[in-house]
Protein backbone atom coordinates (compact mmCIF):
# COMPACT_ATOMS: atom_id res chain seq x y z
CA UNK A 1 0.00 0.00 0.00
CA UNK A 2 1.95 3.59 -1.43
CA UNK A 3 0.35 5.69 1.64
CA UNK A 4 2.82 8.04 1.37
CA UNK A 5 3.03 8.10 -2.22
CA UNK A 6 4.46 11.31 -3.18
CA UNK A 7 6.02 12.39 0.49
CA UNK A 8 9.57 13.45 0.86
CA UNK A 9 10.86 12.09 3.99
CA UNK A 10 14.39 12.60 5.80
CA UNK A 11 15.70 9.74 8.05
CA UNK A 12 18.77 10.58 9.77
CA UNK A 13 21.11 7.83 11.02
CA UNK A 14 20.00 5.78 7.62
CA UNK A 15 23.32 3.63 7.13
CA UNK A 16 22.33 1.01 9.31
CA UNK A 17 19.93 -0.43 12.77
CA UNK A 18 16.72 1.12 13.07
CA UNK A 19 17.30 4.02 11.17
CA UNK A 20 17.80 2.10 7.74
CA UNK A 21 14.67 -0.32 8.63
CA UNK A 22 12.83 3.17 8.94
CA UNK A 23 13.83 3.84 5.69
CA UNK A 24 12.91 1.27 3.42
CA UNK A 25 9.60 0.99 5.32
CA UNK A 26 8.73 4.60 4.34
CA UNK A 27 10.16 3.37 1.11
CA UNK A 28 7.65 0.53 0.61
CA UNK A 29 4.90 3.11 1.44
CA UNK A 30 5.88 5.36 -1.38
CA UNK A 31 7.91 7.97 0.18
CA UNK A 32 10.67 9.61 -1.58
CA UNK A 33 13.88 8.90 0.74
CA UNK A 34 16.81 11.34 1.83
CA UNK A 35 19.13 9.21 3.58
CA UNK A 36 21.36 11.30 6.36
CA UNK A 37 23.97 9.75 8.39
CA UNK A 38 27.94 10.40 8.45
CA UNK A 39 29.00 7.65 6.12
CA UNK A 40 27.04 7.23 3.19
CA UNK A 41 24.10 5.18 3.32
CA UNK A 42 24.64 3.30 0.03
CA UNK A 43 23.32 -0.21 1.72
CA UNK A 44 20.06 1.62 2.46
CA UNK A 45 19.85 3.10 -0.71
CA UNK A 46 20.16 -0.43 -2.61
CA UNK A 47 17.83 -2.10 0.00
CA UNK A 48 15.22 0.25 -1.15
CA UNK A 49 15.51 -0.44 -4.86
CA UNK A 50 15.42 2.76 -6.33
CA UNK A 51 17.37 5.99 -6.27
CA UNK A 52 17.02 7.69 -2.90
CA UNK A 53 19.18 10.79 -1.97
CA UNK A 54 22.33 10.09 0.46
CA UNK A 55 23.76 12.85 2.16
CA UNK A 56 26.86 12.55 4.53
CA UNK A 57 26.37 14.86 7.31
CA UNK A 58 26.42 15.83 11.30
CA UNK A 59 23.58 16.04 12.43
CA UNK A 60 24.43 18.00 15.61
CA UNK A 61 25.09 20.95 13.90
CA UNK A 62 22.81 24.15 12.54
CA UNK A 63 25.68 24.03 9.40
CA UNK A 64 24.77 20.57 8.70
CA UNK A 65 20.85 20.85 8.73
CA UNK A 66 21.18 24.18 6.42
CA UNK A 67 22.79 21.88 3.95
CA UNK A 68 20.65 19.38 3.92
CA UNK A 69 18.01 21.99 3.64
CA UNK A 70 19.74 23.54 0.55
CA UNK A 71 20.27 20.22 -0.90
CA UNK A 72 16.60 18.90 -0.76
CA UNK A 73 14.82 21.69 -1.53
CA UNK A 74 17.18 21.86 -5.27
CA UNK A 75 16.18 18.28 -5.64
CA UNK A 76 12.72 17.69 -4.27
CA UNK A 77 11.54 21.40 -3.20
CA UNK A 78 10.25 20.64 -0.12
CA UNK A 79 9.95 17.70 3.00
CA UNK A 80 7.06 16.23 4.30
CA UNK A 81 8.19 13.85 7.15
CA UNK A 82 10.99 13.83 9.19
CA UNK A 83 12.62 11.47 11.15
CA UNK A 84 15.63 11.92 13.96
CA UNK A 85 17.05 8.51 14.60
CA UNK A 86 20.66 9.34 14.46
CA UNK A 87 22.14 9.08 18.46
CA UNK A 88 24.95 9.04 20.01
CA UNK A 89 25.28 6.34 22.89
CA UNK A 90 28.64 6.37 24.74
CA UNK A 91 28.41 4.55 28.19
CA UNK A 92 30.23 6.30 31.09
CA UNK A 93 29.72 6.53 35.05
CA UNK A 94 28.83 10.18 36.19
CA UNK A 95 32.16 10.50 37.82
CA UNK A 96 33.84 9.41 34.48
CA UNK A 97 31.71 11.63 32.15
CA UNK A 98 33.64 14.47 30.00
CA UNK A 99 31.88 17.45 29.81
CA UNK A 100 32.12 17.15 25.85
CA UNK A 101 30.85 13.90 25.90
CA UNK A 102 27.82 15.14 27.96
CA UNK A 103 27.67 18.08 25.21
CA UNK A 104 28.02 15.91 22.16
CA UNK A 105 25.46 13.36 23.23
CA UNK A 106 23.05 16.42 24.06
CA UNK A 107 23.84 17.66 20.12
CA UNK A 108 23.28 14.59 18.29
CA UNK A 109 20.25 13.04 20.15
CA UNK A 110 18.21 16.06 21.30
CA UNK A 111 19.97 19.54 19.55
CA UNK A 112 19.47 17.72 16.00
CA UNK A 113 15.51 17.72 16.63
CA UNK A 114 15.28 20.78 17.18
CA UNK A 115 17.54 22.17 14.06
CA UNK A 116 15.23 20.06 12.15
CA UNK A 117 12.83 21.58 12.96
CA UNK A 118 13.94 24.73 12.55
CA UNK A 119 14.76 24.21 9.27
CA UNK A 120 11.83 22.43 8.00
CA UNK A 121 8.59 22.97 10.29
CA UNK A 122 8.48 26.62 8.23
CA UNK A 123 7.82 24.46 5.18
CA UNK A 124 5.24 22.03 6.60
CA UNK A 125 3.48 24.75 7.67
CA UNK A 126 3.17 26.51 4.43
CA UNK A 127 1.65 23.09 3.16
CA UNK A 128 -0.52 22.18 5.83
CA UNK A 129 0.96 18.96 6.40
CA UNK A 130 3.83 17.42 7.95
CA UNK A 131 5.29 14.78 10.19
CA UNK A 132 8.11 14.62 12.80
CA UNK A 133 8.65 11.76 14.34
CA UNK A 134 11.58 11.63 17.22
CA UNK A 135 13.82 8.29 18.76
CA UNK A 136 13.80 8.56 22.22
CA UNK A 137 14.59 5.45 24.03
CA UNK A 138 12.69 3.24 26.54
CA UNK A 139 16.17 3.24 28.53
CA UNK A 140 14.44 6.24 30.05
CA UNK A 141 12.14 4.35 32.01
CA UNK A 142 14.82 1.50 33.20
CA UNK A 143 17.19 0.83 36.06
CA UNK A 144 20.28 1.44 33.71
CA UNK A 145 23.65 2.33 34.31
CA UNK A 146 26.22 4.62 32.86
CA UNK A 147 23.93 6.17 30.47
CA UNK A 148 22.77 9.47 32.54
CA UNK A 149 24.10 11.23 29.34
CA UNK A 150 22.24 9.27 27.34
CA UNK A 151 18.86 9.54 29.26
CA UNK A 152 18.83 13.05 29.81
CA UNK A 153 18.95 13.83 26.04
CA UNK A 154 16.46 11.15 25.13
CA UNK A 155 14.27 12.43 27.75
CA UNK A 156 14.38 16.39 26.65
CA UNK A 157 13.29 14.54 23.30
CA UNK A 158 10.21 14.18 25.05
CA UNK A 159 9.59 17.58 26.25
CA UNK A 160 10.43 18.52 23.31
CA UNK A 161 7.79 17.01 21.18
CA UNK A 162 5.25 17.60 23.55
CA UNK A 163 6.21 21.23 23.17
CA UNK A 164 6.54 21.50 19.03
CA UNK A 165 2.89 19.48 18.78
CA UNK A 166 1.54 22.84 20.72
CA UNK A 167 3.10 24.75 18.34
CA UNK A 168 2.11 22.87 15.17
CA UNK A 169 -1.15 21.30 15.90
CA UNK A 170 -3.59 23.57 13.65
CA UNK A 171 -0.78 23.78 10.78
CA UNK A 172 -1.90 20.04 9.99
CA UNK A 173 1.63 18.97 11.41
CA UNK A 174 1.89 16.26 13.98
CA UNK A 175 5.05 15.90 16.20
CA UNK A 176 5.03 12.18 17.73
CA UNK A 177 7.83 10.31 19.98
CA UNK A 178 8.55 6.05 19.81
CA UNK A 179 10.90 4.70 22.58
CA UNK A 180 12.57 1.69 21.40
CA UNK A 181 14.24 -1.01 23.42
CA UNK A 182 17.30 -1.67 23.02
CA UNK A 183 17.38 -3.55 19.58
CA UNK A 184 19.24 -6.15 17.61
CA UNK A 185 21.47 -4.25 15.26
CA UNK A 186 25.18 -3.75 15.11
CA UNK A 187 26.08 -1.71 17.83
CA UNK A 188 24.58 -4.35 20.09
CA UNK A 189 25.65 -7.26 18.13
CA UNK A 190 29.19 -7.53 20.52
CA UNK A 191 26.26 -8.16 23.19
CA UNK A 192 27.03 -11.73 24.95
CA UNK A 193 23.57 -13.75 24.51
CA UNK A 194 23.58 -14.11 28.48
CA UNK A 195 22.58 -9.76 28.68
CA UNK A 196 20.61 -9.94 25.68
CA UNK A 197 18.61 -12.94 27.19
CA UNK A 198 18.42 -10.56 30.61
CA UNK A 199 16.84 -7.75 28.49
CA UNK A 200 14.31 -9.24 26.83
CA UNK A 201 13.59 -11.83 29.90
CA UNK A 202 12.15 -8.70 31.41
CA UNK A 203 9.50 -7.45 28.57
CA UNK A 204 6.45 -9.67 27.85
CA UNK A 205 7.00 -10.51 24.67
CA UNK A 206 10.05 -12.70 24.98
CA UNK A 207 12.39 -12.13 21.87
CA UNK A 208 15.24 -9.29 21.48
CA UNK A 209 13.52 -6.18 19.44
CA UNK A 210 14.59 -6.32 15.30
CA UNK A 211 14.64 -3.19 13.76
CA UNK A 212 11.43 -4.18 11.47
CA UNK A 213 9.47 -3.85 14.73
CA UNK A 214 10.28 -0.04 15.45
CA UNK A 215 10.09 0.76 11.28
CA UNK A 216 6.37 -0.55 11.57
CA UNK A 217 5.19 2.06 14.41
CA UNK A 218 7.32 5.24 12.75
CA UNK A 219 5.83 4.74 9.55
CA UNK A 220 1.85 4.13 10.81
CA UNK A 221 2.87 7.93 12.52
CA UNK A 222 4.17 9.19 9.64
CA UNK A 223 0.70 8.67 7.35
CA UNK A 224 -2.38 10.06 7.31
CA UNK A 225 -4.24 7.90 9.36
CA UNK A 226 -1.94 8.91 12.43
CA UNK A 227 -3.55 12.05 11.85
CA UNK A 228 -4.82 12.95 15.19
CA UNK A 229 -1.90 11.23 17.56
CA UNK A 230 0.19 14.02 17.98
CA UNK A 231 1.99 15.20 20.82
CA UNK A 232 2.90 11.42 22.13
CA UNK A 233 5.29 9.51 23.40
CA UNK A 234 4.67 5.64 22.23
CA UNK A 235 6.78 2.73 23.66
CA UNK A 236 7.82 -0.24 21.64
CA UNK A 237 9.68 -2.30 23.38
CA UNK A 238 7.74 -5.38 23.94
CA UNK A 239 6.39 -4.70 27.05
CA UNK A 240 9.18 -3.86 29.66
CA UNK A 241 9.08 -0.07 30.20
CA UNK A 242 6.59 0.07 33.14
CA UNK A 243 4.16 3.00 34.26
CA UNK A 244 4.72 3.51 38.03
Amino acid sequence: MQSLHGRVAIVTGAAQGIGRAIAVKLAEQGAELVLVDQKASSETAAEIGRPAMSLVVDVSSDEGWARIAKDVEREHGRVDIVVNNAAYYPRALVEELTFDTWRRTLAVNLDACFLSAKHFVPVMRTRKWGRVVNISSNSIGTNSKGVSHYMASKMGILGFTRGLANEVGDDGITVNAVLPAITNTAATAAMPDDAKRSVWQQQAIQRFAEPTDIAGPVAFLCGNDAAFITGQSIVVDGGMYKIS
